[in-house]
């Protein structure tokens, strides 16, 4: 019961400060964006929050 417990703490805690994005976009520009990011050895979620700090100027 505590594993489970502790579980469900540790993801109540990380909705807190994490919040899930996630949009559809035509399947060739999501393979061209995989293929250029792993060329870059970047992970998606690296570059999003990249992009996003651009968006609002950090």
């Amino acid at each position: 019961m505590l594993q489970g417990n502790s579980r469900s703490d540790y993801f109540k805690k990380r909705r807190e400060t994490i919040g899930q994005f996630s949009v559809s976009v035509p399947r060739e520009k999501l393979i061209a964006l995989d293929e250029k990011l792993k060329a870059k050895g970047q992970t998606k979620t690296a570059w999003l929050n990249e992009k996003i700090d651009e968006e609002i100027g950090k």
